[in-house]
């Protein structure tokens, strides 16, 4: 029942719900990784069963690769579709521009590379995922494995030159081992606190040798879809300019979804 779920997962649900109408017969879907981008795969599991729509899908993860088959979402590679139509994706934190820092799931790479192959770029989050200043929540970066100690030295001292309130970095842990990406990597999360000039950023990290991706996510994002508890959902368009306001409905039954 939808009664049970957090104020939080509510939020989640309502966006994803809302995300999920823009998707239509034919289209080739990037889909995103995480909690919030289950709930979305859960959705548009929900209109193919009992719409008939038909959509091929893109994940960014063997993650969302199995939910999508299990809903019933035909899925294919980002080599069979070539380019998307759209992609629906969360986001850790998002800004007044749209910029974004992704990659909290693991699986910044994929999704930007999904991303940036697309017409256009959704994200879906609650509202406490918008901030004033990027870096709140860790910045992840992905690293090959050979040398990662050599990388992070490069990388913590380019941080000095860089507007940022804290400088640590930590290798990204799943219990006693590293934690490897689907193409077998690390993760480096930059405790950063403030990121002044995130597009600055971004294009530093991505010089340092070893470094596969960052999860600065700079002009690509072109709407964002903002899900509150009390079912209210909001619609920014960057490039429209536009704000648009809609109410979802809570229905017996609709909590169908679990998190991947």
């Amino acid at each position: 029942m939808t009664g049970e779920l957090s104020p939080i997962d509510k939020a989640k649900f309502v966006a994803a719900k809302r995300a999920a109408a823009f998707v239509e017969d034919g289209m080739r879907v990037g889909l995103g990784t995480g909690s919030t981008a289950a709930w979305l795969v859960r959705c548009l599991g929900e209109r193919v069963r009992e719409e008939g729509l038909s959509f091929k899908g893109v994940p960014t993860s063997t993650r969302t690769a199995d939910l999508a088959r299990e809903v019933g979402i035909e899925v294919i590679t980002l080599e069979e579709a070539r380019w998307l139509d759209l992609t629906i994706d969360g986001a850790d934190e998002f800004d007044g521009e749209l910029n974004l820092i992704k990659g909290g799931g693991g699986a910044l790479l994929q999704e930007k590379i999904v991303a940036t192959a697309s017409d256009q770029m959704v994200v879906i989050a609650d509202a406490a995922k918008e901030v004033e200043t990027l870096g709140a929540f860790p910045l992840p970066v992905e690293v090959i494995r050979f040398g990662w100690t050599a990388t992070q030295a490069l990388l913590e001292e380019a941080l000095v030159s860089m507007d940022v309130m804290n400088r640590d970095s930590t290798l990204r842990m799943n219990g006693d081992t590293p934690y490897l990406t689907d193409e077998g990597n690390f993760i480096l999360d930059l405790h950063l606190t403030r990121i002044g000039d995130p597009r600055q950023m971004a294009l530093i990290l991505n010089q340092i040798p070893g470094i596969v991706e960052n999860g600065l996510f700079i002009d690509i994002c072109d709407r964002v879809v903002i899900g509150y508890a009390d079912g209210r959902v909001e619609t920014r368009d960057i490039n429209a300019g536009t704000v648009e306001e809609h109410r979802m409905e809570f229905a017996e039954g609709d909590n169908l979804f679990r998190d991947i």
